[in-house]
């Protein structure tokens, strides 16, 4: 298990599974989200994300995480280990929206400067 693809629908655990397993082999993890977002939530092109993926997949070892459905095939042709997050929709979607709360959360906690 040296090239491992997570995928799985938003809120199924990807990016905490990845995470761990990463922590557990000592092999470095990539998550889409993080390579596919520029600045203000500007996604990378189609072919910024094919070349990215491509590079990736050319290293010894990996862990990825993230669907993106149009560049799978170059992910799933280079893995040796492919783990699909089956999760009931209802998890997903409490844990997407945990996650959303928390972000918010941490947003406006580090963004309060003044005094009341």
């Amino acid at each position: 298990m040296r090239k491992v693809v997570l995928i799985g629908s938003g809120g199924s655990g990807k990016s905490t599974l990845a995470r761990q397993l990463g922590e557990r082999l000592g092999i470095t993890v990539y998550h889409l989200d993080a390579l596919f977002w520029k600045p203000n939530w500007v996604p990378a092109s189609k072919d910024e994300q094919k070349d990215v993926q491509l590079d990736l997949v050319e290293k010894e070892e990996w862990i990825i995480d993230g669907n993106y459905s149009g560049t799978m095939d170059i992910r799933l042709h280079a893995a040796d280990t492919i783990i699909f997050l089956d999760i009931h929709r209802v998890i997903c979607v409490y844990r997407a929206f945990k996650r959303i709360i928390f972000r918010e959360h941490q947003i406006a906690s580090y963004s309060y400067h003044g005094s009341l």
